[in-house]
């Protein structure tokens, strides 16, 4: 039997989990994240906690594959980052540093194309080799799934859905520096953006309060059958579904797996992402599935898990 690591390494914690080749979860736990001095603690912090789990169980270094690690940032195919925005890294290695630290192999991916990876394989998108996940959360992160493999790119910032140009005539700008990127409309933050300027506008009586909304508010009165936060529900699926409908022109893929802290409000979001999604997509894109992510916060560690055991085939 072979086992493996798989690492998502976040802001705040780095998640860890001890895998069997089948997938199964053996264990899972999780540090820290010392960003403290550049963040030149994170991987050997890593390294420490994974050597202890080696010795915990009592597991042959023999039998394991390696490490697969996610980083929230765009990571090289050769496992270099090149900066990040809230580890504290600039140009690093994180490959070879981790491979000398532990003296395992290990395979590096971006956060959000590795989740993806997690939800095709034990989640959401299991049964399928073409999946884009997008992740509505603190911004909007994605991943693409073509033919089983994560799409890097060049630059390992593959599966940027976040920053896909969807409103031409938008003003302000999104935290990359563009304006009019998906995230300011789809993401948590993107929907209170939306539900602010609506609010500030709006005449007709709503339980949804201007001064402290959040999107678990919008959706929440959704649910009540709110008809302002109906409408502003209706403006954040038009970007996304709009924004999906050029993604899958190019991508074709067979599921879209919503993910992120907005996936939470439940099956209340397909619709209002679905309805104009087919208004918009390629004749031949139509007959694509919607679905929530499964995984959650194991999604990450599953995914890098995954990342590890397909580099040994």
């Amino acid at each position: 039997m072979k086992y493996c690591f798989g690492v998502d390494i976040g802001g705040t914690t780095v998640k860890m989990g001890l895998f069997d080749e089948e997938g199964t979860i053996l264990d899972k736990w999780e540090i820290v994240t010392d960003t403290s001095e550049e963040g030149k603690a994170i991987l050997p912090n890593t390294a420490a906690s994974i050597e202890k789990k080696i010795e915990e169980h009592g597991l042959d270094r023999a039998d394991i594959a390696g490490i697969g690690v996610g980083v929230p940032a765009p990571v090289t195919a050769d496992g270099v980052v090149k900066g990040t925005a809230n580890l504290g890294w600039g140009y690093k290695e994180v490959k070879r540093e981790l491979e000398e630290l532990t003296g395992l192999n290990a395979c590096i991916g971006n956060d959000a194309n590795v989740a993806a990876l997690g939800e095709m394989w034990k989640g959401g998108g299991a049964g399928e080799k073409n999946m884009i996940m997008v992740t509505l959360g603190t911004g909007v992160g994605g991943g693409v799934i073509i033919d089983g493999k994560m799409l890097v790119g060049a630059h390992g910032a593959g599966g940027e859905i976040g920053h896909l140009c969807v409103n031409y005539e938008e003003t302000d700008r999104c935290g990359c520096g563009n304006r009019g990127c998906l995230e300011q409309y789809a993401s948590a933050t993107g929907i209170v953006r939306l539900a602010k300027q609506k609010l500030g506008q709006e005449m007709r009586p709503t339980i949804l309060n201007k001064e402290d909304v959040t999107a678990k508010d919008v959706f929440d009165a959704v649910k009540a059958g709110d008809e302002v936060a109906k409408e502003i529900a209706v403006v954040f699926g038009r970007y996304l579904g709009y924004g999906l409908a050029n993604l899958a022109a190019v991508a074709d893929p067979a599921v879209f797996v919503i993910g992120g802290g907005v996936s939470k409000a439940g099956e209340v979001l397909i619709p209002y992402i679905r309805e104009p999604y087919m208004e918009r997509a390629f004749f031949a894109d139509k007959d694509v599935k919607f679905v929530l992510a499964e995984l959650g916060n194991d999604a990450g560690i599953c995914g890098a898990a995954k990342l590890m055991l397909d580099a040994q085939d």
